[in-house]
């Protein structure tokens, strides 16, 4: 099973699931943890904080702490098409732990195009949202032909999110995707709640795809052809994230020894590089992508990655 996002909705079931005794997990994600997801995001604490661990190798150290029996891999990583195209291991469902629609529309296409099942799964404020996806339609597309506007759903910049209703849209995700697994029907359609006015509903969808579905009915993969941005706003957060040039890996090692003396707080761990320069502070993975603290503008941290980075 791949579950892609290791945040509040991606922690939530992936520890249900660890517990339930699913034998075999791959876990992605592409932050660190700080100290503002403790409120929400289950599988860390305070000393994954203070290290700024990836939430991945973090969310994999207390899996396997709660259950030996569960293989669990990390992927620390931004699940891009380039991500997918690479992740060879067959998986038998795959989880939305996400917090954007990019990425759920890429879900959405790839699994498509090999037959995969996967679950939609959605949290802001006090309501939620999930739906099992299956590879015969309708799929998310069918739904929702085009991502909502960010006015209509809100993010969790804008509206926060209340603990009690990712627990209850993953509670549901959690038992359809053990369904799945065991050969059971899942439920049809789109489960909602709003756990503040203890409103809960499924909302009927159509059996068939849609007939204009540019995915089921025509087999375009638009997310999976699309060119991929090298700049992303991470939600609810000032910083900006920068994918390097294509191929474009980083050795940390080298990195450091160029930036000692020039740069504050510089500290290179198993999995990334640290430091501090302009008001920002810089997290650089091997694979050159890098997350950018204390930052909103792309254009800005565009040119602060080119300028220490490049």
């Amino acid at each position: 099973m791949l579950i892609v996002g290791c945040g509040a909705l991606g922690t939530h079931t992936a520890d249900a699931l660890a517990r339930a005794g699913v034998g075999t997990l791959h876990v992605v994600d592409r932050d660190i943890v700080e100290w503002s997801n403790l409120q929400r995001q289950v599988l860390f604490d305070e000393a994954d904080a203070a290290a700024s661990v990836p939430k991945a190798i973090a969310a994999r150290e207390h899996l396997r702490a709660a259950n030996t029996d569960v293989a669990v891999t990390a992927h620390v990583a931004d699940c891009s098409a380039a991500f997918l195209r690479e992740f060879a291991t067959p998986v038998d469902l795959v989880l939305d732990g996400t917090d954007n629609f990019p990425t759920r529309y890429l879900l959405n296409d790839w699994c498509h195009q090999r037959g995969i099942p996967w679950i939609y799964a959605g949290a802001v404020g006090t309501e939620g949202a999930a739906m099992v996806v299956g590879p015969q339609g309708p799929c998310l597309r069918c739904v929702w032909p085009d991502p909502p506007a960010q006015a209509d759903v809100g993010n969790c910049e804008t509206a926060g999110i209340l603990s009690p209703a990712i627990a209850a849209v993953t509670a549901f995700q959690t038992a359809e995707a053990l369904k799945l697994l065991l050969g059971a029907i899942p439920t049809a359609g789109v489960f909602t709640c709003d756990v503040w006015r203890g409103h809960y509903a499924v909302m009927p969808v159509a059996a068939a795809p849609a007939a204009d579905c540019v995915v089921c009915q025509h087999g375009e993969l638009p997310a999976l052809t699309a060119p991929p941005p090298r700049t992303a706003t991470l939600c609810g957060r000032d910083a900006v994230q920068i994918d390097p040039p294509e191929g474009g890996g980083i050795a940390l090692a080298d990195l450091e020894r160029a930036l000692t003396g020039s740069v504050e707080g510089l500290e290179r761990t198993t999995h990334l590089l640290r430091f501090a320069s302009d008001g920002v502070r810089f997290t650089v993975f091997p694979d050159g992508r890098a997350l950018l603290f204390g930052v909103r503008d792309p254009l800005r941290a565009r040119a602060l990655y080119d300028r220490w980075l490049r």
